[in-house]
């Protein structure tokens, strides 16, 4: 068994893309626990939520409130992940008739300017966050800003998973391994 910071190693020809390897396969496993934890807390919610209101004839005020925002930081935390590996929408009926060489540019060319919009995407979130600070959750003494720092690591996150694909450099694994069945 390799030791856990050998299996995240990046064979890349600069320190420079290697650090920028490490820091997204770090924020990638950060992130993919605080998803972990997102779903965990929305599905324990929302079943308290059904046992207090079918069972006991009562009700978690802030239940929708924080079911919901439970349910946003899972999904904008999923959406880098889901760029990591291509699985995204995207329409290529066209795209898949030219040459490979020039499919190759043409996904290249698309990672940029994805990238930008996403950086175009988290400068907005900043003022976003900034203009909700102030602003309360009705149920609950916390800022609604907590909805828009979603999108703002989202847009950060997806940022730099697409710059990696333009720049052709392969993502580090970011998942936990897989404990059972055969060593590897």
């Amino acid at each position: 068994m390799t030791p856990a910071w050998h299996r995240l190693e990046a064979h890349a020809s600069s320190p420079v893309t290697r650090h920028f390897l490490h820091g997204l396969a770090l924020f990638d496993r950060t992130s993919y626990y605080a998803i972990l934890v997102a779903m965990g807390l929305m599905t324990l919610l929302v079943s308290a939520q059904v046992f207090a209101r079918y069972v006991l004839d009562t009700s978690i005020d802030s239940a929708d409130e924080l079911s919901r925002l439970f349910f946003v930081w899972a999904i904008f935390l999923a959406i880098p992940h889901g760029i990591k590996v291509g699985i995204h929408v995207g329409i290529d009926a066209l795209v898949t008739h030219f040459p490979a060489p020039l499919q190759r540019r043409l996904a290249q060319l698309m990672s940029w300017v994805g990238a930008i919009m996403m950086g175009v995407l988290f400068w907005i979130s900043i003022g976003a966050v900034a203009s909700k600070w102030q602003e309360m959750m009705p149920t609950l003494p916390i800022t609604a800003a907590l909805f828009y720092i979603a999108v703002l690591i989202c847009a950060a996150h997806s940022c730099l998973h697409l710059v990696a694909q333009a720049l052709g450099l392969e993502p580090l694994p970011s998942a936990p391994e897989h404990r059972g069945g055969t060593p590897s």
